[in-house]
């Protein structure tokens, strides 16, 4: 699996860019924009074509997934550790069948001890990072661990074998992404070579 995180501040073009990539097969677009309130996040969802909203998971406004068809809410870090402790109050306003709840974690660890019963993980960094500087890769070896994990962090179409090889069941693509010159390109040679 491959899940593109939205860049924190929004690019040129963004959204019909975006557009092209679900048309390219991007099946989880995580929306993490920390910066855009509830109504920021709806006039942001209202430009993607609906027949894409169900492969977007929100990182903030959990709430959006009562209004909108979308794939799912994530959990950052704290968030998790803030309320996954007592899941039932969280979710209970919450229209969640048939969606995916996923978390960020940052060390494998806690991620393995994790009771929660999360559908994937987001583990980082793996590699160093594209987006975000002096952000040093740890090589985190997941073999042993029995969770569906994705690795972020320097994900590019040349190391997609390195994180096979270490355990990971898909990754989280960022940088590799938006960071190029062609994002759309950029995508597709990631996918054609996650196949391979």
């Amino acid at each position: 699996m491959i899940v593109l995180i939205a860049p924190e501040q929004d690019i040129t073009n963004e959204i019909e860019i975006l557009n092209q990539l679900f048309q390219e097969g991007l099946q989880y677009y995580h929306l993490r924009k920390p910066n855009k309130d509830y109504n920021q996040h709806c006039n942001y969802l209202n430009q993607i074509d609906t027949k894409y909203h169900n492969r977007v998971v929100v990182h903030y406004h959990h709430k959006l997934i009562n209004q909108y068809n979308l794939k799912g809410i994530h959990f950052q870090e704290q968030k998790r550790r803030d309320h996954i402790d007592n899941p039932g109050q969280y979710f209970k306003n919450l229209n969640m069948f048939g969606k995916t709840i996923s978390s960020s974690f940052h060390e494998p660890e806690e991620l393995e001890n994790c009771y929660f019963e999360f559908d994937y993980h987001l583990l980082s960094p793996v590699f160093s990072s594209i987006s975000k500087q002096g952000y040093k890769g740890r090589e985190f070896d997941v073999n042993h661990i029995d969770k569906t994990i994705v690795g972020m962090g320097g994900v590019t179409e040349h190391n997609l074998s390195e994180f096979k090889k270490l355990g990971f069941k898909g990754v989280g693509v960022l940088g590799g992404v938006w960071h190029s010159e062609n994002p759309l390109q950029s995508f597709i040679n990631i996918k054609n070579a996650f196949k391979n």
